[in-house]
């Protein structure tokens, strides 16, 4: 296993529990970006955020949620759930499953083959009898702008791991890192400016999701911009301020820049090349995450570029554990559309949660992505607002809901919620969209009264009219 995150984690989690040996190369903290970098430190520093804000709208409650958050405590807790950047944790959980640990740069060498170098510069070759397996993830990736790359700049690391607020912050990108530190920072005390390219934020949801997050930004007293470029970067001195030259020769200063404008693999110099592949891309893979002209070799997790999500990683890793652990005991696979080694949720039913203010989660095909595929589709919009239990979940209540039905089969295929406390959510509905439960029996899934989740009803009042 090349690379100790959550998606080696699983894998790891399943071989070993067919009792096949099983190695895991780590070359920074086994648990991965997520648990030191993205999901986790993230979702600690905006939760005190999310909270404050859903409390200003509770009445009885507002007046005492005023004044700023202690970001002392914020950061304290936040570095708990970050283990302090320590992942002895997750050495032992290996341990305890029987997983053999290797620190060190791991390189493919040759088929079924790993050479791993230790931080101490010991060299060890590993022979793989069943599978070797690509779980690398991402990196920051950065604009080729004049000036940036020696401005020093924020990527998702540093931005989830600061351990103070920066007076002023400017964020170009307006993809879910950008929103949800936006989200955050905003909230924790820094005056933040977002620039973005293109016409909106979270581009890859309903375009109303993005409007609504851009919407509350602003009330919030951040800065959203949209339409803009980024021509150049220019910050004197080791801890000076920041310039961002705009198209136009528009100049913005802050204390910090955060770029969030994409991800690039970790395949760089992961020896792809002894085997025929070309290094510093996304590794091509099948349905069941096998690498074509390759069938001992696997790439799961964001280095395919099927889908950048942790879940969803974790997801195709169980998928994969469980066709080597097949293979490995000469039992066929079931590599059928929602078969037991195929990973069609990547495709099919694919959820996201983006937890700014108001939270956005969505499974499926957005309208747009439902017309470009050719399904005959029915938009069904609700204002979530107006739904009883959002209306007792917070005064002033704003919020969308979208289902995306295929009138030919009458199934979902994507439903999207925009509001506060939208997240919890989505996996009522990504059942629906995988499951393709009818129509004729989601009228039949009665919602409690009164739960914003009572919104199916009202979505499903819509269509039927």
């Amino acid at each position: 296993m090349l690379g100790g995150g959550p998606v080696g984690e699983n894998i790891a989690d399943r071989t070993c529990a067919a009792g096949l040996s099983t190695a895991v190369v780590e070359s920074e903290l086994l648990g991965g970006e997520c648990s030191y970098w993205a999901c986790i430190p993230s979702k600690a520093l905006l939760r005190p955020v999310l909270a404050r804000a859903e409390a200003r709208r509770v009445p009885g409650l507002a007046g005492a949620v005023e004044g700023p958050l202690d970001t002392a405590a914020v950061f304290a807790h936040r570095n708990y759930w970050a283990s302090d950047w320590k992942d002895q944790g997750q050495v032992d959980w290996l341990d305890s499953i029987g997983a053999h640990v290797y620190r060190g740069h791991g390189r493919l060498y040759g088929a079924r083959k790993v050479a791993v170098t230790s931080p101490e510069g010991e060299h060890h070759i590993l022979s793989a009898r069943h599978a070797v397996v690509v779980a690398t993830g991402t990196r920051a990736l950065l604009p080729d702008v004049p000036g940036l790359a020696g401005a020093r700049p924020w990527t998702s690391r540093e931005a989830t791991s600061a351990q103070e607020a920066p007076g002023r912050l400017l964020i170009v990108g307006g993809s879910v890192v950008a929103t949800e530190m936006a989200t955050a920072w905003q909230g924790l005390g820094s005056q933040v400016t977002v620039l973005v390219r293109g016409s909106g934020l979270l581009p890859r949801m309903e375009p109303f999701a993005g409007e609504l997050v851009a919407d509350a930004l602003r009330e919030a007293g951040a800065v959203v911009r949209t339409g803009v470029t980024v021509e150049a970067v220019v910050r004197d001195g080791s801890t000076g301020p920041v310039q961002v030259v705009l198209e136009g020769g528009e100049t913005l200063e802050g204390d910090e820049l955060l770029v969030a404008t994409g991800r690039t693999p970790h395949t760089e110099d992961i020896g792809l090349d002894t085997v025929g592949l070309p290094a510093g891309e996304w590794i091509r893979v099948d349905d069941s995450c096998r690498v074509p002209g390759h069938d001992w070799l696997y790439a799961v997790g964001d280095v395919n570029h099927r889908a950048l999500l942790t879940h969803q990683g974790k997801y195709e890793a169980r998928i994969v554990g469980a066709a080597i652990a097949a293979r490995a005991a000469g039992i066929p696979l079931d590599t059928a559309l929602w078969g037991a080694h195929t990973a069609t949720a990547d495709t099919h039913a694919l959820p996201q949660a983006v937890f700014t203010d108001p939270e956005a989660a969505a499974v499926g095909l957005t309208l747009a992505e439902a017309e470009r595929a050719g399904h005959r589709v029915r938009a069904v919009d609700y204002d979530l607002g107006r739904v009883s239990g959002a209306g007792l979940y917070a005064d002033g209540y704003r919020g969308q809901a979208r289902m995306v039905v295929d009138l030919d089969r009458e199934i979902l295929l994507g439903v999207t919620f925009v509001g506060p406390g939208a997240a919890e959510l989505l996996q009522a509905a990504t059942v629906a969209v995988a499951g393709e439960v009818p129509i004729d029996r989601l009228w039949h899934a009665v919602p409690a009264f009164p739960t914003i989740g009572e919104i199916w009803l009202r979505l499903l009042e819509t269509y039927r009219g």
